[in-house]
């Protein structure tokens, strides 16, 4: 418990974590706003799935904290006394994911419900209750999502190491990345069904119940993924592990 509260003081010692909860919370609540008091012009009304229409901008920030976490201690080479300290590293370094996971977990859950909360008192006659499993999936699942990303985003921070190489990578696979592999002439289309971040919007969208149906419109488009929204996210935690564990093999084998 003591590296844990050690990576806590060292993880919210710098503003990243700051920075980072704070643009989620924008990225969340933002789009949430505009859509709620645009759906006359729009004539598509505010759906539970449309509060969170800026879950994806909220992921990326996500994502950063992880990396950042990790790189800012290489950039400042505070990372050669945690090592010091903790001779067989991992252990380290498994307790700053936990850190990282623990605080986008709160992050998410906040955002989620702070976006939700905002379109109901802008729009009080949508229907946007959490009446039905769909909508709490997609509301409160953004805590967990938001957790494994970050755990995700520590791995990634881990292989590269380097602050601008981790955030050009994590900014443009989010946003980019996975679309651009439906180009790919026929095959294109397979992989992308098992893309990592097109199987956790199956767990938060599933077939669009907490979108009235919809696909796209004023909410995520939905994923094609053929899992199960359950095994999704499981889907989504593995890569979360294995991004980690080779992380963590890559720290233990060569110099800070």
């Amino acid at each position: 418990m003591h590296l844990v509260a050690s990576e806590r003081i060292k993880l919210f010692s710098i503003a990243t974590p700051w920075v980072c909860g704070g643009f989620a919370m924008v990225a969340m609540a933002g789009p949430a706003a505009l859509t709620a008091l645009t759906a006359t012009e729009s004539r598509l009304p505010p759906t539970v799935a449309s509060t969170q229409f800026g879950y994806q901008l909220g992921l990326v920030a996500v994502l950063l904290l992880g990396a950042l976490a990790v790189t800012s201690e290489y950039h400042t080479g505070t990372i050669h006394s945690t090592f010091q300290g903790v001779p067989g590293r991992w252990p380290a370094l498994l307790a700053k994911a936990v850190v990282a996971a623990g605080y986008a977990f709160a992050v998410g859950e906040a955002a989620a419900f702070s976006a939700w909360l905002v379109a109901r008192v802008l729009a009080p006659d949508a229907d946007l209750a959490l009446d039905s499993v769909a909508d709490w999936r997609i509301v409160a699942g953004t805590g967990p999502v938001f957790a494994l990303a970050a755990v995700c985003g520590v791995g990634v921070g881990l292989l590269v190491r380097y602050t601008a190489g981790a955030v050009a990578l994590l900014v443009v696979y989010p946003l980019m990345a996975e679309n651009v592999v439906t180009l790919i002439p026929r095959a294109g289309q397979a992989i992308h069904r098992w893309m990592p971040l097109n199987a956790v919007t199956k767990f938060l969208s599933g077939s669009g119940e907490a979108n009235a149906g919809r696909d796209g419109g004023n909410a995520t488009v939905l994923s094609d993924s053929p899992l199960s929204p359950g095994w999704a996210l499981a889907f989504f935690g593995a890569i979360a592990v294995l991004l980690l564990a080779a992380g963590i093999t890559q720290a233990r084998r060569r110099d800070a």
